[in-house]
């Protein structure tokens, strides 16, 4: 799996929405769906560390089994500790890769049964870059 990173500039704005009060169901319409709450900012709403996070696309289907697929966005905050059972960008021997943090058998595990978890043997350049707080999958092309 490949990162692209993606700057700040380029995703962070002021925007607000409005945010409906009810669920959404993937059925029939609610009459509720007339109540909003509030406007709802992304930002405030996904990002808790502001200097800390940063964005990255995704690119291969390793972590498919926890929902993270080709072409999403990933919220990385690097403040947030990472712990066992995470899912971590993390930079092993130069290269990067979003996986499944293990700390007692010091692997980095793939949410696919194709890939096999990647051992963070001895004397390995290794470090967790951040955790991944959230995923953003669009259902349209991004904008280039």
């Amino acid at each position: 799996m490949s990162v692209t990173f993606v700057s700040r500039s380029e995703v962070e704005s002021a925007f607000a929405a409005p945010c409906f009060l009810a669920r959404v169901r993937a059925g029939f319409p609610s009459p509720a769906d007339d109540y909003m709450d509030r406007r709802l900012d992304l930002n405030e709403y996904l990002i808790h560390h502001r200097e800390a996070t940063f964005y990255c696309w995704v690119q291969g289907e390793s972590m498919e089994g926890v929902g993270i697929f080709d072409g999403d966005l990933l919220i990385v905050d690097r403040a947030e500790d990472a712990r066992d059972g995470d899912v971590v960008l993390a930079s092993l021997n130069g290269e990067l890769t979003c996986k499944i943090l293990d700390i007692p058998r010091r692997r980095l595990i793939a949410a696919h049964q194709d890939y096999p978890p990647i051992v963070i043997s001895e004397g390995a350049c290794f470090e967790v870059e951040g955790t991944v707080i959230s995923s953003i999958r669009l259902f349209r092309a991004r904008p280039r």
